[in-house]
């Protein structure tokens, strides 16, 4: 009885919702950039949204369904964004791995009048894959609670 309360403690203090990263930035397999924008959307508002970078001062625009606004030249082509589900966008971007700053450059993100933004540093970039095991962390842990607490 003891050590089933303890455990399913340990499960409510794991599953506590804890703050998501509105926006991440991961290597995909073939080197390109995935930023994955996750800010929920407003009710009664067209879903819109703009991705870009900053490097040093200057924000160039990589991709946006904003009227009136387009991407910067030398990204025209080279991203593509796709709605997730239930929320947010993701954006790929081919080609550009090399181009990022050796120090940082920060990456932001504009959905319906909220902004998000990460500050990267080039050598600290993580594959996609290694992002998966990193938001599965507690449910591995929970995994792990529960056999041990039925095989004992």
């Amino acid at each position: 009885m003891l050590k089933s309360l303890f455990v399913f403690g340990v499960l409510g203090v794991l599953l506590i919702p804890a703050q998501c990263d509105r926006i991440s930035v991961c290597v995909e397999d073939d080197n390109d950039l995935r930023v994955v924008c996750l800010i929920p959307p407003k009710p009664s508002t067209i879903a819109s949204y703009e991705f870009s970078w900053s490097i040093g001062t200057k924000e160039n625009v990589i991709n946006t369904n904003v009227s009136g606004t387009s991407a910067d030249k030398e990204f025209k082509d080279k991203s593509y964004v796709e709605e997730q589900d239930p929320q947010g966008y993701r954006m790929t971007l081919k080609g550009f791995t090399d181009k990022l700053s050796l120090n940082t450059t920060t990456f932001m993100c504009k959905m319906s009048g909220e902004v998000a933004s990460i500050i990267v540093e080039k050598e600290q970039l993580v594959q996609c894959s290694a992002m998966f095991l990193k938001s599965a962390g507690s449910w591995i842990v929970c995994l792990l609670l529960f056999f041990y607490q039925t095989h004992s």
